[in-house]
C-alpha cells in the first residue's frame, strides 16, 4: 500500500511543479517590460561610484533587493487574501513616488545647467565624503527596486490568482529569486564591462583568437560611456513610464483613454508621469516652504 501512495504522492507533486514552470514563464513574460525598466534604472543608479566599489555596491543593492521580496511577496498574499482593494492604492502610491523621482531628477538637471557655466562644471570637484554619497545612492536604489519590485510580484499575482496557494507561493517566489538574479547579474556586468574590455585588450599573442579579442576588449570599453550615458537617460524615462503606467492603470478614465490610443499607450504613459511627478514636486516644495514659514 505504501509504493502506490508514494508514486501517487510523486505524480501530484510533479503535476504541481509543471503547473508552477508553466505559470511561472507566463508571469515572467508579462513582467518583462517592467524588468527592462528595473534592469535600467539600476544600472542608472549605480553610475558615477569608484571603479573599485561598483561590485560592492551592485551587491548592496541586490541584498536590498531580496529583503524587498522578502517583504512583498508574504505582503502581496496577505492583501491578496483579506483586503485586495488595497493593492491599486498602493501601487498608485509608489508609481506617484517614481514620477516624483524623475521629476525631481530632471529638474535639478536643468537647475544645475541653468546655474553653472561649463568652466565651473569641469573645475569643480566632487561634494561630499565618497562613501556618505555611495550609502544614498544604495538607498535611493533599494528604494526604487522596492516600488518596481511590487508591480513585478502584482502583476504575477494577477497570473495565478486563481490558483491554489502553494502554487502561488512557489510562483512569486521563482520569480522574485529570478528577478533578482537576472538584474543584479546584468547591473554588475554592465558596470565592469570597461574593466572586462581593459582585460581582453592586454591579452597576448599573435593568432587570429587573441586579435578578436583586443578588438572586443576596444569595443566594450568605447562602448562603456555611451552605455551609461544612455542608461541614464533610460532610466530616468523608465521612471516616468512605469509610474504613468501605474497611475494611468489605476484611474479608469486614463486606463480607456490608453487602451483606445493602444499604439500610442507609452506616450500617454510618459505624459501622465510628466504632469504627476511635476504635480508632487510642487506639492511636496508647497509644504516644505509653509513649514520652514510656520
Amino acid at each position: 500500500m505504501a509504493t502506490p501512495s508514494l508514486l501517487a504522492l510523486l505524480d501530484d507533486i510533479t503535476t504541481m511543479l509543471d503547473d508552477v514552470s508553466v505559470m511561472s514563464q507566463v508571469a515572467a513574460k508579462k513582467t518583462a517590460g517592467v524588468l527592462g525598466d528595473d534592469l535600467a534604472l539600476n544600472a542608472q543608479q549605480v553610475t558615477g561610484i569608484a571603479a573599485k566599489r561598483e561590485l560592492p555596491v551592485v551587491w548592496a543593492v541586490a541584498r536590498g533587493s531580496f529583503v524587498n521580496k522578502l517583504i512583498l511577496v508574504p505582503a502581496a498574499l496577505l492583501i491578496s487574501a483579506f483586503i485586495p482593494w488595497l493593492i491599486v492604492p498602493l501601487l498608485m502610491l509608489g508609481g506617484a513616488f517614481l514620477c516624483y523621482e524623475g521629476f525631481e531628477k530632471v529638474w535639478h538637471s536643468l537647475h544645475a545647467k541653468k546655474h553653472e557655466s561649463a568652466d565651473q562644471k569641469a573645475v569643480q570637484p566632487p561634494q561630499g565624503d565618497p562613501l556618505v554619497l555611495e550609502k544614498e545612492k544604495v538607498k535611493g536604489a533599494v528604494r526604487t527596486d522596492f516600488i518596481l519590485s511590487a508591480e513585478i510580484i502584482v502583476i504575477s499575482l494577477g497570473v495565478v490568482a486563481e490558483a491554489a496557494l502553494t502554487q502561488r507561493i512557489l510562483v512569486l517566489s521563482v520569480i522574485a529569486v529570478l528577478m533578482t538574479i537576472g538584474v543584479y547579474g546584468l547591473v554588475a556586468f554592465i558596470v565592469k564591462m570597461d574593466d572586462i574590455g581593459l582585460w581582453l585588450m592586454q591579452r597576448q599573442g599573435q593568432g587570429l583568437l587573441p586579435q578578436l579579442q583586443r578588438k572586443l576588449g576596444w569595443g566594450m570599453v568605447s562602448v562603456v560611456p555611451y552605455l551609461m550615458r544612455l542608461l541614464s537617460i533610460l532610466g530616468t524615462a523608465a521612471m516616468f513610464l512605469v509610474g504613468g503606467g501605474i497611475i494611468a492603470h489605476g484611474i479608469p478614465a486614463l486606463h480607456a483613454l490608453s487602451e483606445l490610443a493602444l499604439p500610442w499607450s507609452l506616450l500617454v504613459n510618459a505624459a501622465v508621469g510628466i504632469v504627476t511627478g511635476a504635480l508632487c514636486v510642487v506639492l511636496v516644495n508647497s509644504v516644505k516652504f509653509f513649514i520652514s514659514k510656520s
